[in-house]
């Protein structure tokens, strides 16, 4: 069994007075997740809130393949709730960005949906594992834009999926393999917009895992901190 360990932080930011990112984490069960609410005061924490605590309830017996469908199911529960939470407040706009990373044994899944994001740091190379769903990302996959530029673009916070919005959920997944030394990042994007690629893999790398979080916190603050900003950092040795 390969031995994991992680370091994990949420901060309000410099600007906003509430917090409406939530984070897991896991160890016991291997899985990780950063949740990015939208809605406002009680609307995006009650999202993110809801969709950290439907994966906190999932049983500690399962074997890897049940887990990999609990996760998913609980993010899916997630959304059912949020959409009734929207009925019995008579309507208007409450969802969730999300990242789920789940390892077992020699293997990696990831749901996401909307713009939190997953990387990978492997052998000193920083890459981005998931596809934000946003209007920016589709200028991204047309070769528009980079990743990068995307951050500075003016509506790189319209996102086109989310936990809680529409009736039903579409949840993109993949799947990888482990290799000894590879780092993860799963992060909310009021990290990623004050730090770009080569800004991130500077940071993260030979950063011992105890400070990592914290060290990419200050980055984001030092930038600004205009939105909330969660991070988890999760090695594998």
């Amino acid at each position: 069994m390969r031995a994991i360990r992680h370091n994990a932080v949420t901060h309000v930011g410099k600007v906003r007075k509430i917090n409406e990112d939530s984070i897991l984490a896991l160890g016991d069960q291997n899985i990780w997740v950063v949740a990015d609410g939208m809605g406002g005061y009680s609307g995006g924490d009650f999202a993110s809130q809801t969709i950290v605590d439907a994966v906190a309830m999932l049983p500690l017996d399962l074997e890897p393949a049940d887990r990999m469908v609990a996760l998913r199911k609980a993010i899916f529960d997630a959304h059912q709730i949020i959409l009734d939470e929207i009925e019995s407040r008579g309507g208007g706009t409450i969802g969730a960005a999300v990242v789920a990373l789940m390892i077992s044994g020699q293997h990696l899944v990831c749901f996401w949906a909307g713009d939190c994001r997953l990387y990978r740091l492997r052998d000193g190379k920083i890459e981005l594992l998931t596809s934000d769903h946003s209007l920016v990302a589709e200028l991204v996959h047309a070769g528009q834009l980079t990743w990068d530029e995307a951050e500075h673009h003016p509506q790189s916070n319209a996102i086109t999926r989310a936990v809680g919005v529409g009736d039903d959920l579409e949840l993109d997944k993949i799947r990888g393999t482990l290799e000894p030394g590879d780092r993860f990042l799963l992060c909310s994007d009021g990290l990623n917009k004050y730090a770009g690629f080569e800004k991130l893999q500077q940071a993260i790398t030979g950063a011992p895992i105890e400070t990592v979080s914290e060290k990419l916190l200050n980055i984001a603050l030092e930038g600004g901190g205009a939105d909330n900003i969660s991070i988890i950092v999760v090695d594998v040795a």
